[in-house]
C-alpha cells in the first residue's frame, strides 16, 4: 500500500537518516530524562532522550537544551520523532511543559498524516511522556504535578486484549480515553490494537466491549456482530505480478519517488540487480560512502518499496 505523505514528511525523514546536522537521530549520553515506548516485535519501538539546562533552585523550571531519539519505526515514525524534537527545542520548554505537546500537534507540524500512521505520532507523545516522568523523579519533582500517574510510565500491566501487539487492558482503555476514540478503526489507528488478526475487535472482553464500557454501548455495536472476525488475507500487490512486472514496477517508483529525494542532496542510487525479492542497490554521488548510507538503503529505499510495491522486499547493497 502506497502512503501519501505530505513533502514536509518526506524531507524530515530523509534529512533523519543521512544525517544531516539539525536532526536529531541518535542518543544522548547520561541523558536528564529517557523514555521509550512500542515494541520491536510489532515493527515500532522508540527510545527519546532529552538535556535539560539546570535552574538553580526550582527544578520546575529546568529548560530541555537537546532531545534525541532511536526508532525501529516506519517513514512516519521517524519524521513524526523529528517532528517532536524540534517543537521541543524550538519552543525551549521546560519538560513539564513539554508535556503540553501532544500527537495532533505533531499530524499538525507534519502537515498530516496518513490515518493508518496515526499511531506514530502516539508512540512519540507517550515516549516523551515517559521520559518526563523519568527526569521528574531525577529532579525530585512531585509527579502528580504533571497531571500524569506514575502507573502510566510503569509497565501496562494486565490482561492482554491484542495478542498479536501486546496491548492490555489498562493501557487500552487509558488510550481510549485521553484519545477519545470512539470507534475500533480509531483505536487500529492511534495504537494498532486490533490490527493484525482482527479476533479481539468482537470477542469478550474485546476492544468493542471496552468502547461501550467507555462511552456507552453504540447504535451498531450489537450483540449479532460475529465474535470472531476472520483474519483478512493479506495483499501484497508484488503477489500478482510477473517477474517482469514486478522489475519495471520497482524501477518506476525508484525513479518517480526515491531518486529525487536523493538527488535533493547531490545523491542517487542505481539498482543493479533483482532476483525475486532482492533488490541490489548501489549508492552514488553524495550518497557513496555517506556515514549515512546504510541508513538511507534500509530506512528510505527499502522503506518505500516495502510500502509501495511489496513488503518481502530487501535492499542489498553492493
Amino acid at each position: 500500500m502506497a502512503w501519501q505523505y505530505s513533502e514536509k514528511t518526506k524531507q524530515l525523514f530523509m534529512d533523519a537518516v543521512q544525517g544531516k546536522p539539525g536532526t536529531h537521530l541518535g542518543e544522548i549520553e547520561n541523558p536528564d530524562g529517557v523514555g521509550e515506548h512500542g515494541s520491536i516485535a510489532c515493527g515500532d519501538a522508540m527510545r527519546f532522550t532529552f538535556r535539560v539546562d539546570r535552574h538553580a533552585t526550582d527544578p520546575r523550571l529546568d529548560k530541555i537544551t537537546e532531545a534525541k531519539y532511536l526508532t525501529f519505526g516506519c517513514t512516519s515514525a521517524i519524521a513524526s520523532s523529528e517532528a517532536l524534537c524540534a517543537m521541543i527545542e524550538e519552543q525551549s520548554c521546560s519538560p513539564i511543559e513539554a508535556l503540553k505537546i501532544d500527537n495532533q500537534d505533531i499530524v499538525d507540524f507534519l502537515d498530516g498524516l496518513p490515518t493508518q500512521k496515526i499511531h506514530c505520532s502516539v508512540m512519540g507523545a507517550e515516549a516523551l511522556e515517559a521520559a518526563v516522568f523519568n527526569w521528574a523523579q531525577k529532579r525530585g519533582v512531585p509527579t502528580e504535578e504533571l497531571g500524569i500517574a506514575p502507573t502510566m510510565h510503569e509497565e501496562d500491566e494486565g490482561r492482554l486484549v491484542c495478542k498479536c501487539f501486546n496491548i492490555t487492558e489498562p493501557y487500552l482503555q487509558r488510550k481510549i480515553k485521553e484519545l477519545n476514540l470512539k470507534t475500533i478503526p480509531e483505536v487500529t489507528n492511534a495504537v494498532k490494537a486490533g490490527g493484525a488478526c482482527m479476533t479481539c475487535h468482537h470477542a469478550p472482553g474485546g476492544i468493542q466491549d471496552m468502547l461501550d464500557e467507555a462511552w456507552g454501548k453504540q447504535e451498531g455495536s450489537s450483540d449479532d456482530i460475529p465474535l470472531l472476525t476472520p483474519r483478512p488475507t493479506v495483499e501484497r500487490e508484488g503477489e500478482e505480478l510477473s517477474p517482469y512486472q514486478f522489475s519495471k514496477k520497482v524501477e518506476r517508483i525508484v525513479e518517480t519517488d526515491i531518486r529525487p529525494m536523493l538527488k535533493r542532496d547531490g545523491g542517487d542510487v542505481e539498482i543493479v540487480d533483482i532476483k525475486d525479492r532482492l533488490i541490489y542497490c548501489q549508492l552514488a554521488g553524495a550518497c557513496h560512502g555517506c556515514a549515512g548510507a546504510s541508513m538511507t538503503l534500509k530506512l528510505m529505499i527499502e522503506k518505500t518499496l516495502k510500502e509501495q510495491v511489496d513488503d518481502r522486499i530487501r535492499v542489498v547493497a553492493i
